[in-house]
C-alpha cells in the first residue's frame, strides 16, 4: 500500500527588534551565542535555521517553516525562549525584552543566497541605515502597509 506525504519549502526572512530599539545586544560573542541558541529552539519546530544576524538592536532570522508550524508559534517560541536566555546572561541584561511585533518575509528558494548575504552583512549595513528605515524598505519591497503610529513599540 503507497501512503501519500505532503511536502513544503516555505523560506521566511523574519526581523524583530528589542524592545523600544535598545542598543541591549552590543556583545559581539553574547549575539553569537544568542543565534546558537535561537537556531537550536527553530531546530527544536523543525524549522530549520539557515542564517541568524543582527545588530546591537535587532536581528534577522533566515528559516525554513515547517509544514506543521504557523509563523506565530515560531515567532513566539524564539522570542519567549531567547529573551528568558538572555535575562539569564547577567545582571546587565535584566530588563531585555523583544519588540512585540515582528516582520516576516517570504523568500523565494531562488532568492536565499540573496537572502543570506543580505543577513550576513548587517554590520556593514546599519553603519548607514537604521532599523526603523530598514524595515519600512523591507515591507515596502514586499508590499506591506505599516501603521507608522502602532509598528514602534
Amino acid at each position: 500500500m503507497e501512503m501519500s506525504q505532503s511536502h513544503a519549502r516555505v523560506v521566511l526572512h523574519i526581523t524583530c527588534s528589542t524592545k523600544g530599539r535598545a542598543a541591549s545586544l552590543k556583545d559581539l560573542e553574547m549575539r553569537k551565542e544568542l543565534y546558537k541558541y535561537q537556531a537550536g529552539i527553530l531546530k527544536e519546530i523543525k524549522c530549520h535555521a539557515i542564517l541568524i544576524n543582527g545588530v546591537a538592536d535587532h536581528l534577522h532570522i533566515l528559516c525554513n517553516l515547517h509544514r506543521t508550524v504557523s509563523i506565530a508559534e515560531l515567532i513566539e517560541k524564539v522570542k519567549s525562549a531567547s529573551s528568558a536566555w538572555v535575562k539569564k546572561q547577567g545582571t546587565q541584561y535584566a530588563k531585555f525584552a523583544w519588540q512585540s511585533g515582528y516582520g516576516a518575509f517570504s523568500v523565494s528558494q531562488s532568492k536565499v543566497p540573496e537572502a543570506k548575504k543580505y543577513i550576513a552583512n548587517q554590520e556593514t549595513h546599519h553603519r548607514k541605515m537604521s532599523f526603523q528605515e530598514e524595515f519600512r524598505v523591507l515591507c515596502e519591497k514586499h508590499e506591506i502597509e505599516i501603521d507608522e503610529r502602532y509598528v514602534w513599540d
